[in-house]
């Protein structure tokens, strides 16, 4: 089965919690209360902000700021968030002398878990992989690692047995300090058996599974918002230089449509497929806007259309998530309208009066109205408008 990677934050919540070691370790995304975070800060420590997304040598990257205190946390967080990336992680800094780093990396292979070790550990790791041994981790490969890293042997059996129990594939600790006989894992990679989350007991499960970093900011965006709601999101990018973009409420109406494009033939032209569902809050709809404007602001197209469509929806509130459409439309409707871009809209549902008259008025306002419609109209409909020459 494949290895997925773990966000560092839930591998050492793993780690330590069966360790029992405390873990103060605090997971921030792009949809966190930052100032709610920082306000639990301590004035009197020091803090390491770094980016939390799978992504490898981060420290030569820039994606890691280390002994800030707690004032300079929301600044470090803007910055990272300013160079696309969604998840984070804020945890207290260890002061130590660089001599003191130590590397560990634990893998399952053919003939068993093995361990990798050196005494040279720290971002320069590449640079002294001639001081690297490597163990077997049976009794014997267990004392040695265990006196080459400064902890005691069973310390180093109960992380073998974690990374059994817990399905890990690979597990990098670097660096790691030892004081007092006790581990911290300042840096940590881990990946897991995606079959094995079953059979790990609940120590993890998909939300703690890293997204794929080859997804557009706005797909890992909206993966963001959908870890934090009840309701339902979904986007996919299928042509970034596409001339259709859909904002589509429910999973049946989404197909509908996309399935209307194909045959109709333009499945050249669509540009993303997804949906919003489950009776989302202004807020959330707004956001998921800015996502699919956000890449209709990036296409190359020279004619680029919006459908915001779906089926009648039976608890979706149309008044609430079209307030949120339209928050959004109005701050790209400069953008829009240099585009030539119209908006083509069927919808029914709880509040279906209300919210197409505001929609309708809003479009018109602005020179974007291609065409507004209720449930009169079937869904097919909406696309051979959206789609006629």
């Amino acid at each position: 089965m494949p290895r997925v990677k773990l966000f560092e934050h839930s591998a050492k919540r793993i780690m330590c919690k069966r360790l029992s070691l405390p873990y103060t370790g605090i997971a921030i995304t792009s949809q966190t209360d930052v100032d709610s975070a920082v306000k639990t800060l301590a004035s009197d420590k020091k803090y390491v902000v770094k980016v939390d997304q799978g992504v490898k040598k981060r420290f030569k990257k820039g994606l890691v700021t280390l002994d800030i205190n707690h004032n300079q946390v929301k600044t470090a967080l803007e910055n990272l968030k300013n160079k696309n990336f969604n998840y984070f992680l804020i945890e207290e800094f260890v002061a130590h002398n660089a001599d003191a780093e130590k590397y560990l990396c634990l893998e399952r292979e053919r003939e068993g878990i093995t361990a990798s070790v050196s005494t040279a550990g720290g971002v320069d790791i590449e640079d002294n992989a001639g001081a690297i041994k490597k163990y077997l981790l049976d009794s014997a490969g267990c004392e040695a690692v265990a006196e080459q890293i400064g902890l005691d042997v069973e310390t180093i059996a109960k992380l073998k047995q974690i990374f059994d129990d817990c399905y890990f594939s690979f597990l990098e600790i670097n660096p790691l300090i030892v004081l007092n006989n006790r581990p911290y894992f300042l840096d940590l990679a881990a990946q897991v058996d995606s079959a094995g989350q079953f059979f790990a007991n609940h120590a993890w499960n998909e939300t703690d599974i890293v997204e794929d970093n080859k997804k557009t900011p706005q797909e890992n965006a909206v993966a963001v918002l959908k870890k934090n709601s009840q309701a339902s999101f979904s986007l996919s990018v299928i042509n970034p230089d596409g001339a259709i973009f859909l904002l589509l409420s429910g999973g049946g109406g989404s197909l509908v449509v996309a399935d209307e494009i194909y045959n109709l033939g333009y499945a050249d032209k669509l540009a993303n497929y997804g949906e919003y569902s489950g009776n989302p809050n202004e807020e959330e709809t707004y956001f998921y806007t800015k996502q699919v404007l956000s890449l209709l602001k990036n296409s190359k197209s020279d004619k680029k259309n919006i459908i915001i469509g779906g089926g009648v929806a039976n608890f979706t509130d149309v008044r609430i998530t079209f307030r949120g459409i339209i928050r959004a439309l109005d701050e790209d409707k400069d953008m829009l309208n240099k585009l030539g871009v119209k908006i083509f809209v069927r919808r029914g549902g709880p509040g279906q009066t209300e919210g197409l008259k505001m929609m309708k008025k809003f479009l018109e306002k602005n020179n974007l109205c291609g065409a507004v419609h209720g449930s009169e109209l079937p869904l097919q409909e909406i696309v051979k408008l959206a789609t006629k020459k």
